[in-house]
């Protein structure tokens, strides 16, 4: 299965005639529908619509759409209806002719002062009518399939993208690993001894003198638990499990970003561990070096679904 990110954007645009039960309205300017939707990274999916009062009753269709396709992310939907009457008139219809005059004949009936409508009112309430009594269900739910399928794609090439650089950063983390792993036994066969070295000096003995046994028995026993206490060689063996598994988890793909974001959470414990016990300066730069790569691989991690 491909990873996903939950960053993306994609777009799909429909042109359309308005049309109406009424014949008389095939002269109606064409409209231009267009749908948008990008995606940033978030937690949990939260979804936001903002569509022209047209559009409105059509969210909760639009939401199960997006709800069946998509698992996290903050995605927005936007929707915009353009109606263009270049080159042309809306012709108004009789029956919209004969609500319109009998309409003003109540008002000023009432209102005997009232302003008699313009033929630029007519037009305006003709344009008006035609345009809120079309069925846009027909058009906006394959274009916004067609607009999320799209949106899709863009996830999954940004996805491959994030893949690969996390494996690079994987191969990178085992070399430095690779680096550690001769350097834990002389580290602590060097710290043994220069241990024992100090502890002769405390004593105060003479370079050809011998320890008292209970004396030489206690400063090898000193030793041996400073010795234990700076070997990284259990956390380097825990920080290759879990790259192992980061690897796995990302060649498998599908829904993997918590799981990657607790491993990568793993991975710097077990650096910020051997930073802590290195009682070397080559140890020391590899724990630095590995928290940098992992930071890299954390602010990614953030962006897969």
């Amino acid at each position: 299965m491909p990873v996903y990110s939950m960053t993306g954007y994609a777009s799909a645009q429909h042109s359309t005639a308005n049309s109406s039960p009424e014949p008389e309205s095939k002269n109606s300017p064409p409209s231009h529908l267009g749908l948008e939707i990008r995606s940033v990274n978030s937690r949990f999916l939260d979804l936001s619509f903002r569509l022209p009062e047209e559009l409105r009753q059509y969210e909760p269709a639009l939401r199960e759409l997006v709800v069946g396709r998509l698992k996290r992310g903050k995605v927005e939907v936007r929707a915009a209806i353009e109606t263009s009457s270049q080159g042309a008139v809306v012709d108004p219809t009789p029956r919209l002719l004969q609500r319109l005059n009998a309409v003003q004949d109540s008002v000023k009936a009432w209102l005997p002062d009232a302003r008699p409508l313009s033929v630029a009112d007519v037009i305006r309430l003709s344009s008006s009518e035609q345009t809120s009594t079309r069925d846009w269900r027909e058009d906006i739910l394959p274009l916004a399939e067609k607009a999320l399928q799209a949106l899709l794609s863009a996830r999954e090439r940004e996805g491959a993208r994030l893949a690969t650089m996390l494996l690079e950063r994987i191969g990178q983390l085992r070399a430095l690993a690779g680096q550690a792993v001769p350097l834990v036994p002389q580290l602590v066969a060097q710290q043994r001894q220069r241990f024992l070295d100090r502890w002769m000096e405390a004593m105060a003995l003479t370079e050809g003198a011998a320890l008292p046994e209970a004396a030489q028995d206690r400063a090898l026993t000193e030793a041996t638990a400073f010795a234990i206490r700076i070997d990284v060689a259990e956390e380097i063996t825990r920080l290759n499990s879990h790259l192992d598994e980061l690897e796995r988890l990302i060649n498998k793909g599908g829904e993997l970003g918590k799981r990657l974001d607790f491993l990568i959470q793993e991975l710097h414990r077990e650096a910020n561990t051997m930073g802590s016990k290195s009682a070397a300066l080559e140890l020391t730069h590899i724990s630095v070096d590995m928290k940098v790569l992992i930071e890299q691989m954390r602010e990614q991690v953030q962006n897969i679904e």
